[in-house]
């Protein structure tokens, strides 16, 4: 299915390869494409057709965050609303063990664990979720998810970009790669969040001198 997909997307014309770029990404949560598709495969194409002058990789980046984004906000409502039914749904069941240290990761991590999810492919599809199973601030959520899709939107589109004809040995080796790929991330959000404490403690402290 998604040698079919690839080979759709290279065939068609730009504004419907930009259409199901857009729904592949956007569906990753919202309906758990992702099971089936990941979304970086789909991301990773339009980097490359985008070196190739058929797309255009600004159009690419904007269409791929904004979709990231809003996807996981429709999967963050379809978890808030239905509650413990999404765990029982056939596609998660089998899943009980990964679901659980997904769950516990927001328990432990709260928004950051939304961030990291973004980078892995199961994750991706059941993170936002488990955050509105789980009742997490839809602020919270957002902020987070936010950061996590434009970052990841960034990267795969220039990644697929860059690497060119290459892209698909690019897309079958992520896998390997995501454990450096975490810890990079994980490194760079908590430097994130140390900068963003510390300047709210430098905040609260000026305000306390000025009363």
């Amino acid at each position: 299915m998604v040698h079919s997909v690839i080979d759709a997307i290279r065939t068609v014309p730009p504004i419907v390869a930009y259409l199901i770029i857009g729904l592949l990404v956007f569906g990753e949560a919202a309906v758990f494409i992702g099971f089936v598709f990941p979304g970086e495969t789909a991301v990773l194409l339009g980097g490359f057709l985008a070196s190739q002058g058929d797309l255009g990789i600004v159009t690419l980046v904007v269409l791929v965050v904004l979709c990231a984004i809003v996807g996981d906000s429709v999967g963050y409502e379809v978890g808030k609303r239905l509650g413990p039914r999404v765990l029982r749904l056939r596609m998660l069941r089998r899943h009980g063990s990964r679901i659980d240290s997904a769950q516990d990761a927001l328990r432990r991590r709260g928004g950051p664990a939304v961030f990291l999810g973004r980078w892995t492919a199961f994750l991706r599809a059941v993170m936002p979720g488990l955050a509105g199973l789980s009742q997490m601030r839809y602020r919270t959520f957002l902020m987070w998810n936010a950061l996590g899709g434009l970052v990841w939107g960034v990267t795969f589109s220039l990644v697929g970009y860059f690497a060119g004809a290459s892209y698909q040995k690019v897309a079958s080796t992520i896998g390997k790669d995501s454990a450096i790929v975490l810890a990079v991330l994980v490194v760079g959000v908590l430097v994130f969040w140390h900068f963003r404490r510390r300047q709210g403690e430098q905040e609260e402290h000026e305000g306390q001198d000025a009363a």
